[in-house]
């Protein structure tokens, strides 16, 4: 199962995180996030489908922070390379997009990515906080 989703700011992609991190009966195969200029991409794979309940209940979450996303191809090419198992880096570079997290759900690069640009932007653009 997969769910892909675009989110407005910083703290709502944290709150997918925090929600993945409080139930640790759903598989998560992996979760990437990628930030574009007006907002986050966040996608996450389970190992295994989960109930249509659960499923049901995890689509509702989501789309009370977010909607649902179809990406451009260029995004589309850097996740299929992410899920294929080449380096966050080489992807970035070869795509140009902002890979902040792929494999487990980790708050701290998503916080030490948002710390770090806003410090090189001197200001918290609405995206970031």
């Amino acid at each position: 199962m997969e769910y892909l989703y675009y989110l407005a700011n910083a703290s709502l992609t944290l709150r997918v995180v925090q929600h993945l991190h409080a139930r640790p009966q759903m598989p998560v195969s992996f979760v990437t996030v990628i930030h574009q200029i007006d907002g986050w991409v966040v996608r996450i794979k389970f190992k295994s489908p989960v109930s249509s309940q659960e499923d049901g209940d995890f689509r509702a979450f989501l789309n009370e922070l977010g909607i649902s996303y179809e990406p451009p191809m260029r995004v589309q090419m850097a996740l299929w390379s992410l899920e294929a198992g080449q380096s966050p880096v080489d992807v970035m570079r070869r795509y140009q997009v902002a890979i902040v997290s792929h494999g487990s759900p980790e708050r701290e690069e998503i916080e030490a990515f948002r710390q770090q640009f806003v410090r090189g932007l001197g200001y918290c653009p609405e995206t970031l906080a």
